[in-house]
């Protein structure tokens, strides 16, 4: 129903903001992602929307990009997510970490979201995994990493690196885009010490 609101700021709270349009005030539930970049703005502005529709209830969210929109979109279709859960993954995670944490099976990064628990994220990430690759919301970039994620995570030897480097305490997410960058003909030694490497370059 509703595609975007544009006007003045004119409250925000650690949950939502509300937008002035034409003398009328939309109270938008939102991310902190979308609450950060709202931070200090001041003058007109421009949220993409989603319309939630109850029976005692019409909520309305807003986000301040069409990616971030269209990811709350995508998780409020697993079943089990509902917005309140969908907003509180997409705080933690941005669009793009978000494709990358469901290519690689990384319920970790998931769980990291207040009132996620591990069967909800498997769930998520079950019922995503053939879906993310080809979501509107992910960017060139983060598409082919999510591709090389999920390329990676079926090969013995990046396999076997991958669950070293996460053994060492890094994240599913972290360790496998680190290994998806390295050729899969490298030994699991030198897929281990050339990830290694690279993340410490990184940090």
């Amino acid at each position: 129903m509703f595609y975007s609101l544009t006007g003045k700021l004119i409250h925000k709270s650690e949950q939502s903001v509300a937008i002035s349009c034409g003398g009328v005030g939309f109270k938008c539930f939102t991310t902190r992602t979308t609450l950060s970049k709202l931070a200090g703005f001041s003058g007109e502005v421009t949220l993409f929307t989603h319309l939630n529709v109850r029976e005692d209830a019409l909520d309305l969210f807003g986000f301040f990009t069409e990616e971030e929109l269209e990811a709350f979109k995508l998780l409020i279709g697993v079943s089990g997510v509902g917005p309140k859960a969908a907003l509180a993954i997409l705080s933690e995670l941005s669009p793009d970490a978000f494709a990358v944490a469901v290519a690689s099976g990384d319920a970790k990064a998931i769980t990291a979201a207040n009132g996620v628990g591990p069967k909800l994220a498997q769930r998520v990430i079950m019922e995503l995994k053939d879906k993310i690759a080809g979501a509107s919301f992910i960017s060139e970039e983060s598409s082919a990493v999510s591709g090389a994620v999920s390329a990676v995570n079926n090969m013995s030897n990046t396999a076997e690196a991958i669950a070293a480097l996460t053994s060492l305490g890094y994240s599913q997410t972290e360790a496998s885009v680190a290994v998806s960058k390295l050729s899969p003909d490298m030994s699991v030694e030198d897929l281990i010490k050339n990830a290694l490497k690279n993340m410490t370059l990184r940090f």
